[in-house]
């Protein structure tokens, strides 16, 4: 699957804790969660989010503690996919479990700015920058990473998998 967005810029470290601070954690609901995304950064970022935009992070994006209720409330907020320099390795894991896209692009996410509009080839590992004109590669994402993203995060692919067992 493809996807189109607006490109939504934050920079370097951006922990879970700015994702979406410790006071919101009494729920799971994607849409609560969402409209909170990045609340630790700025109380109303998310406001100028629109549904399939696109999240773009510097290094170790999604460092700190372990909350599967980081890479909810970006789904929440409406952003399917998060483009960053690195990920924290945990954040990497929990994002795809519940569902969200990762693509590790190095130094050259550092190309991308705020208002660019993206177009994401997970497959094929490609994110083109449609506003500069610019086409980043990243590793494409493996086999297995696209089935659980399919099924809409760890728990529907395990449930997919039972069910033709």
């Amino acid at each position: 699957m493809n996807y189109k967005g607006t490109a939504h810029t934050v920079g370097d470290h951006i922990d879970t804790d700015a994702i979406i601070p410790a006071r919101y954690l009494v729920t799971t609901d994607e849409k609560i969660l969402g409209v909170k995304c990045m609340s630790g950064l700025a109380p109303d970022w998310v406001k100028r989010v629109r549904k399939g935009d696109i999240l773009v992070g510097g290094r170790n994006f999604g460092c700190g503690s372990s909350r599967e209720h980081a890479p909810i409330a970006i789904l929440g907020a409406g952003m399917p996919v998060v483009i960053a320099h690195s990920f924290a390795r945990i954040f990497y894991r929990n994002a795809f479990n519940m569902g969200l896209l990762l693509m590790e692009a190095g130094d050259e996410a550092n190309k991308i700015q705020e208002g660019d509009e993206l177009e994401i080839i997970p497959e094929e590992g490609r994110v083109r920058d449609i506003t500069r004109g610019l086409e980043i590669v990243c590793p494409p994402l493996p086999a297995s990473m696209s089935g659980i993203l399919a099924a809409g995060g760890l728990v529907g692919y395990v449930k997919e998998r039972l069910q033709k067992s």
